[in-house]
């Protein structure tokens, strides 16, 4: 393509949303002159499905829910009385106790927190990660976060690690829809052993995000914790982050959460267009739809060119994998959909895997996050040019070197990470996956997938008990264990679980090599 004829197709490609400091280049896409026209019925209907779910339509047909995260930063929008009043009254809660513990007025026993512990899983810890991360800064921040996000107990302990002698100044978040989550649930059991060993009551430092009656809900009222706060059933993980389950965490953290609102729903109501080309959203989910043939041909690389946004990815892959991730549309018919999402940062990826994304297989396109303020120290480590300038230029140059490997890519242009850009891209990203979702006839607000792998998980456990009392004083082989227990379809899972067994003191091996050969035993009885 020759400088003019690039010059044309940006400014054709360019979608300009000033009233919220975003611009969205497309042009890079390379989409068709007529891909307006030609899907403008397609996108019409996207348009009219999302303002159904905005006015309160059952949108998620599986469980017969509503889906809300569009109401948390614009109450007045929600369909009853009800629920905007439990809108606003959490959001005032929020910012109440956020304020009492700044000011020392909640505190533990020996004093004011300082440090927060946040104990989660997908969307619960995602979200409030990529913020604290985003916004976040030593200098200033009111209390210094910590996380915990798996059920890996090296994990939890390096975490804890970090807090020792500190937790008697550590407020706990434990954020859970239904309370039963394995990898929640098992973090905070840990967390309450540590508060044990350190002799603190760990209700005077927890606080529970949760669904009223949950199994979260009823343990917090039990242990008489500081506070609970509500998780609802129209709000799902991956869209929560502008709930309490993200602003409470960024509230303590000092950020400005009342910016990242407004940011959000201003960008809610520029994306509310229905005119497809002055949209930013709808252009976005436009051209996910044309690189990808409507069928997640191609993956979604994101390249954000600022460190502050490191972990947009990790947050992207959840929302975009998780609601776009599906065997069944929404007639029941097996369409395997899906939009695949990795990423890290630029320029750290010129030095990792760009080289591949220039010249090596072509199944992607690149989603480039362009920040115009360089912010920190304007040094000029060149005359003339200053870090930042790198780091810009660096962006140019990838982008141009795709272009002519004949890699797509598209980029987004924000001002500054502030909280009211972070709150601007996560409704720029809900609203182009709901609207992808109906280009592509999906539900994008159930996850059967996951709930598959967590029976599928509650049944490796089950079986691991019965393989731990199948195990005598006599060496078993899998095999041997597995007839025991009339399981011989499930050898290998046998196999497995012994070994895991055995390298955690559980089982004992007693010889042998391999899955055939390898035997093991019930552990030795302790010494007294």
């Amino acid at each position: 393509m020759n400088p003019n004829d690039e010059w044309s197709a940006f400014r054709r490609g360019l979608c300009r949303a000033p009233e919220i400091g975003l611009s969205l280049d497309g042009s890079r896409m390379r989409p068709p002159a007529d891909l307006l026209e030609r899907m403008a019925p397609a996108m019409a209907r996207a348009h009219a499905a999302m303002e159904a779910l905005e006015r309160g339509a059952i949108a998620n047909p599986d469980e017969r829910r509503m889906v809300g995260h569009y109401w948390l930063r614009a109450p007045h929008l929600a369909p009853s009385t009800e629920i905007r009043q439990q809108i606003e009254e959490t959001l005032a809660r929020v910012r109440t106790f956020a304020a009492d513990v700044h000011a020392g007025r909640i505190g533990g026993p020996q004093g004011r927190f300082t440090q927060l512990l946040s104990i989660g899983i997908g969307g619960s810890a995602l979200g409030p990660m990529f913020v604290a991360d985003a916004l976040g800064d030593a200098n200033r921040d009111r209390m210094r976060l910590h996380f915990l996000d798996n059920t890996d107990p090296d994990g939890i302990a390096r975490a804890l690690a970090a807090l020792a002698g500190r937790l008697h100044e550590t407020l706990c978040l434990v954020i859970s829809k239904s309370g039963g989550t394995p990898e929640t649930r098992n973090g905070m059991m840990h967390a309450q052993q540590a508060y044990a060993a350190a002799r603190l009551d760990f209700g005077r430092h927890a606080v529970a995000i949760t669904g009223a009656g949950s199994l979260l809900d009823i343990e917090a009222q039990r242990g008489a914790w500081l506070a609970r706060f509500p998780m609802w059933d129209w709000v799902g993980g991956r869209t929560s982050e502008l709930s309490a389950v993200g602003l409470l965490p960024a509230a303590l953290q000092g950020i400005d959460i009342d910016a990242m609102l407004r940011g959000a729903a201003e960008c809610d109501a520029v994306t509310r267009r229905p005119d497809t080309a002055r949209n930013p959203a709808a252009r976005l989910a436009l051209l996910w739809h044309h690189a990808t043939g409507g069928r997640g041909a191609k993956d979604m690389v994101v390249l954000p060119y600022k460190d502050r946004l490191l972990l947009l990815s990790r947050y992207l892959q959840q929302l975009v994998m998780e609601s776009l991730g599906k065997r069944l549309d929404l007639d029941g018919k097996r369409v395997e959909q899906g939009l695949a999402v990795y990423g890290n940062k630029g320029s750290t990826d010129q030095h990792a895997y760009v080289q591949q994304l220039r010249d090596g297989l072509n199944n992607f396109f690149a989603v480039f996050i362009r920040v115009l303020e360089s912010g920190g120290d304007a040094l000029e480590v060149e005359p003339g040019v200053t870090s930042g300038d790198y780091l810009h230029g660096f962006w140019l140059g990838t982008r141009a070197a795709l272009a002519a490997s004949d890699r797509q890519s598209l980029t987004i242009t924000i001002p500054r990470v502030d909280p009211y850009h972070v709150g601007v891209l996560i409704a720029l990203f809900e609203r182009a996956v709901g609207l992808y979702a109906s280009l592509v006839n999906i539900n994008a607000y159930h996850q059967p997938g996951v709930e598959a792998g967590k029976k599928a998980a509650g049944d490796a456990l089950a079986l691991q008990a019965r393989v731990r009392a199948a195990l005598t004083a006599r060496p078993q082989t899998a095999e041997q264990v597995a007839r025991v227990l009339g399981r011989t379809s499930e050898t290998e899972h046998v196999y497995l679980l012994l070994e895991h067994l055995a390298a955690n003191g559980r089982a004992r091996p007693a010889g042998g090599d391999g899955p055939d050969e390898a035997t093991f035993c019930a552990p030795a009885p302790p010494v007294e």
